[in-house]
C-alpha cells in the first residue's frame, strides 16, 4: 500500500531565494524536527543525482535514509526519491515553486509514503500522521526560510 500527502504554504520571499533553501536539504533540521543530522554528497551545489544521508527518529524509532534528487529545475521544481528500505519510505516527493505578485513564493510539498513488509501494514498510520501534520509542516517550512 502506498498513498500522498502534500502541503502548500505562502512564503515571502522569492521564489529563487526559496528555491536554494529547499534545494539545500542540510536545512532541513530547521523545519522537521525528525531529521537528527543530515549530509549532502557530493560536497558543492545540489543537482541531479546529489545525495543526501540523514538520520531521522519517526515514532520512537531511530532509522538512516537515503534520499537522491531526481529533478532539479530551478526556481520551480525539485523531486528526490528515497533510495533507503526502511518500513515506510518516501519513495517520490517534491516541491514545486511559483512566484506571487508581490515577489512571495507559493510552496507545494508532495510526497508518496510507501510500506515494505511489515511496513505495509504501518504505512496507513504513518500517511494519516503525515496528513495530519501537513499544514503544521508547511508552517514551518515558512517560518524556517522566512527566519534565514
Amino acid at each position: 500500500m502506498s498513498g500522498r500527502f502534500e502541503a502548500t504554504v505562502e512564503v515571502g520571499r522569492p521564489v529563487d531565494e526559496v528555491f536554494a533553501y529547499l534545494a539545500d536539504g542540510r536545512n532541513d533540521p530547521r523545519f522537521s524536527p525528525r531529521v537528527l543530522r543530515i549530509e549532502r554528497i557530493p560536497e558543492g551545489p545540489t543537482a541531479v543525482g546529489t545525495v543526501f544521508r540523514s538520520t531521522v527518529k519517526d515514532a520512537g524509532m531511530t532509522t538512516a535514509r537515503t534520499f537522491r534528487i531526481t529533478a532539479y529545475e530551478p526556481p520551480r521544481t525539485l523531486r528526490w526519491a528515497e533510495e533507503s528500505r526502511n518500513l515506510v519510505t518516501a519513495s517520490q516527493g517534491g516541491y514545486d515553486l511559483e512566484p506571487l505578485p508581490g515577489g512571495g513564493t507559493r510552496v507545494r510539498i508532495h510526497n508518496v509514503l510507501e510500506g515494505h513488509g511489515l511496513g505495509r501494514l504501518l504505512v496507513g498510520l504513518a500517511l494519516a500522521a503525515a496528513r495530519k501534520d501537513a499544514p503544521a509542516f508547511g508552517q514551518r517550512i515558512k517560518a524556517a526560510i522566512e527566519a534565514s
